[in-house]
């Protein structure tokens, strides 16, 4: 059975990014998000209507502030009272879960796609999407950089421009470029 570059992506293995189905589907997020984005703040509310739509789910008293970007939002799962601070990118080509209460500062950013190591096929549009998992009250740094597969344990820190490569443990605090432990509990 053929499987549609879709289905590749929902089941994590190597898919081609340039495929009629998903540039539909990056459409429909490109006009959440403009909704999002350019909406006046008393219409926006805490997440636009279309982006809060198009989001796998949203929890209760969640809060986006523009500008927010997303390639998908369908693999995005936020619990309740997660707030995103401005200029926030989820590329959630694997799903990525948010839990309970996190904040995120500006800018963060948090990658689910890795292209391949061969030019060859990377040019041809090959990458795989490992989903990313942040637990309940955590806190990211602005321009923190969450990538491909990690898990943040509950109650972690992430410190400003941190670039999280591996699993951070619960009530840990992570810091640096690649991130490293400096406190415990």
């Amino acid at each position: 059975m053929i499987r549609s570059e879709r289905e590749k992506m929902a089941a994590g293995d190597w898919y081609t990014c340039l495929d009629p189905e998903l540039d539909a589907l990056r459409a429909l997020a490109l006009n959440a998000v403009h909704q999002h984005n350019t909406a006046p703040p008393d219409v926006r509310g805490n997440i636009a209507p279309k982006l809060r739509a198009l989001f796998g789910s949203v929890g209760e008293n969640c809060r986006i502030e523009a500008l927010f970007h997303c390639p998908y939002g369908i693999n995005i799962h936020l619990c309740d009272s997660v707030y995103m601070n401005a200029g926030c990118t989820i590329l959630d080509t694997a799903p990525v879960h948010i839990g309970a209460r996190c904040l995120l500062g500006p800018h963060v950013q948090i990658y689910t796609a890795q292209h391949h190591k061969d030019a060859v096929k990377r040019a041809a549009g090959q990458e795989i999407a490992l989903p990313v998992t942040i637990n309940d009250d955590v806190w990211i740094g602005g321009a923190a950089v969450i990538m491909p597969g990690v898990t943040i344990g509950a109650r972690a820190i992430v410190g400003s421009g941190a670039v999280v490569t591996k699993d951070v443990a619960a009530d840990t605090v992570v810091v640096g470029n690649p991130a490293r432990v400096v406190s415990n509990g």
